[in-house]
């Protein structure tokens, strides 16, 4: 063969995966925060000058959105008899310079730098196809790679139909392969394909090729796990705890602290600065951002957040879409809605939720407090148990407080409304009008004490 030259990279995502027991595509279930299509999508991003083609079959509507904008072409193949049968929905060239690299969609764990080396490899193999194979610890349920006393690849044979000498053969593959396009062209011709009794596998395309005499050979993993695909709720669990290992081992080489890897889950579009502290049980997800020397403590879940360096965040809060200033400490148990931002040395305290709202620098919401669509200016204390009234039942209204101000425990605050500059509200109050600067905002029933009332009421 000569070297190649132009290539397709194809991507595998028509198969429904009924042994996951769900009826969503297996492709787009959550795998380490994203779904096994997305980190196959991301492997393939990285060779920007390969045409990519993306076939479907099983739930294709579902599938197809997620390929928007990914310069993916779609084609739809129904019904897909098995991933060899999947590939007769290719317009194949007949340059013998054209590879076609096939990438099953439920085939997650495939590193680029495995990949670039099978592209490297073809271009001086002089094999028809090249798989990526690995030695497996556990090879059930994965093709076996069948060898000659020499080495050379002489075909591979499936769980099912391996007989128990073959069954101990621990070199496997899962279905990433590269092949010549002309003479996978001709292999898929060779197929009747209106008497399949079962899917068609990479096991009868090898057999294929190797009856024309052509060769096969294979490419070694970077690392085992690799070639492992998805096929079972407990395969996708254990797929998601390798990436989320892998992330974890990225971070703490970078100087990231994190007490337990095994319970801190971090997405792999999270960023984390050095010097930072990962207590147990912490979730980070989406495109959270989080800065240097930052701790945060068990329980806490951030999604889509972003927290600049020093902030402590205490045991089971939740911030979602929100910002965290420097030094900023939240909790225990506070929520942080999207579309807030909390200032600099400023505190939330416990069970105390914000929602699109701006806390200043150095103010504190300590406990037992709403604060719904406000505007909190600098260092302004707000009182336990204290609301704003931000619902009207038809609209929402903002409630502004000046810096400086404070506002007295227990007090509603009923929007829209404006606490001025180093004003006061008397706890207790319910506030349905402004405060002017430097003024005192009360609004509550005169205190009467009747002496001799309980004793009265006892007799």
């Amino acid at each position: 063969m000569t070297p190649t030259t132009t290539m397709d990279l194809v991507i595998l995502a028509g198969g429904r995966g009924r042994r996951m027991g769900t009826l969503r595509p297996k492709v787009l279930l959550p795998l380490a925060g994203v779904s096994s299509l997305e980190w196959v999508l991301r492997t393939s991003d990285a060779f920007a000058s390969a045409r990519r083609i993306a076939i479907l079959g099983y739930s294709a509507e579902d599938i197809t959105p997620v390929l928007r904008d990914r310069r993916v072409e779609v084609m739809t193949l129904e019904p897909v008899l098995g991933p060899v049968h999947a590939l007769t929905a290719l317009d194949l060239s007949d340059a013998p310079d054209h590879t076609v690299v096939v990438l099953p969609a439920d085939v997650p764990l495939l590193r680029r730098e495995t990949l670039a080396a099978l592209l490297a490899h073809r271009t001086t193999s002089t094999a028809a196809l090249t798989m990526v194979s690995a030695v497996s610890e556990r090879p059930y349920g994965l093709m076996r790679v069948l060898r000659s006393e020499a080495g050379e690849v002489i075909g591979l044979v499936g769980e099912k139909d391996a007989s128990r000498q073959q069954r101990s053969i621990r070199e496997c593959t899962s279905g990433v392969f590269a092949c010549a396009a002309p003479v996978l062209r001709a292999a898929l011709a060779s197929f009747a394909w209106d008497t399949v009794e079962r899917e068609r596998t990479l096991v009868e395309l090898v057999a294929a090729l190797r009856r024309a005499g052509h060769d096969v050979d294979a490419i070694s993993a970077t690392v085992p796990h690799e070639i492992r695909g998805i096929n079972s709720q407990t395969e996708l669990a254990e797929a998601s705890a390798i990436m989320r290992q892998t992330k974890c081992e990225e971070l703490m080489s970078a100087g990231v602290t994190i007490i337990d890897p095994a319970t801190t889950y971090v997405g792999p579009d999270v960023e984390v600065g050095h010097d930072t502290v990962l207590h147990p049980n912490v979730y980070l997800e989406g495109r959270t951002r989080v800065g240097s020397a930052c701790e945060i403590h068990a329980g806490t879940r951030l999604v889509d957040a972003t927290l600049e360096d020093h902030v402590v965040i205490l045991n089971y809060c939740v911030v979602t879409d929100s910002t965290v200033r420097s030094r900023a400490q939240l909790g225990p148990f506070a929520h942080i809605r999207p579309g807030s931002d909390v200032g600099e040395d400023a505190r939330v305290g416990n069970y105390v939720e914000l929602k699109k709202t701006t806390l200043g620098k150095a103010s504190k919401a300590s406990h037992l407090t709403y604060l719904g669509d406000a505007t909190v200016g600098e260092d302004v204390n707000v009182g336990a148990g204290v609301i704003t009234c931000n619902y009207d039942g038809v609209n929402k209204h903002r409630t502004v407080i000046g810096d400086g101000a404070f506002v007295g425990s227990d007090s509603q605050l009923v929007a829209p409304v404006t606490i001025g500059r180093g004003a006061f509200v008397a706890a207790g109050s319910s506030i349905t009008r402004d405060v002017p600067d430097e003024g005192l905002g009360i609004a509550r029933s005169r205190q009467e004490n009747k002496d001799g009332w309980a004793r009265k009421r006892r007799q």
